[in-house]
């Protein structure tokens, strides 16, 4: 697929470019998202280079990840970064993190309710997992927020630093967004 630009009512989310490495390094020194997100530590500039260099465009190429840079509309500072991957049978899986002196008004809520509504509209994505290791609140008031429904806890769900995690599991469906699905959806009874 093609890099394409979605846009919130503040945000434009856009594929991450090589200037943004200094951000995205400054941002993975944050030891939260060392600590919850599955990125290298210490977090160094290669990485940031090989992310925005190689991962990135490899994910849009070969539709495996799409990654998007977040930055205010109007212009300024990276706030974010956000992805889909994992693509399965309809389903996507959404990840993201949030520069630690953008947290807390509610940029990345609307980044994933943009991303959740191009995965449903565009690729005709019929679910949306959201995962993070129990105990990250963080990502989970997000998810909510977003309109993801907490589903339980995958035991050693997720792979973080060599270490496997017990990990929260939510769901979100395109008519949780207000949108149609390509199938009929039968939940289970009582």
């Amino acid at each position: 697929m093609e890099p394409l630009i979605l846009t919130t009512g503040r945000l434009r989310l856009r594929v991450p470019e090589p200037a943004d490495t200094d951000a995205v390094l400054a941002a993975c020194q944050d030891p939260d998202i060392q600590r919850w997100i599955p990125v290298p530590s210490p977090y160094e500039r290669q990485h940031a280079e090989d992310f925005i260099t190689r991962m990135v465009p490899d994910g849009w190429c070969r539709d495996t990840e799409y990654t998007f840079a977040v930055e205010p509309l109007d212009g300024g500072p990276l706030i974010a970064a956000i992805s889909l991957h994992h693509p399965r049978s309809g389903v996507w899986e959404v990840g993201f993190w949030t520069a630690r002196e953008h947290r807390g008004r509610g940029f990345m809520t609307e980044a994933v309710t943009a991303v959740a509504r191009w995965a449903f509209t565009a690729l005709a994505a019929e679910r949306l997992e959201w995962r993070a290791e129990v105990g990250n609140m963080g990502s989970r008031a997000v998810a909510e927020k977003a309109g993801f429904m907490v589903e339980g806890v995958l035991r050693a769900g997720l792979l973080n630093k060599g270490t496997l995690r017990d990990c929260w599991i939510a769901g979100l469906l395109p008519s949780d967004l207000g949108l149609p699905s390509a199938h009929p959806y039968l939940p289970a009874r009582g």
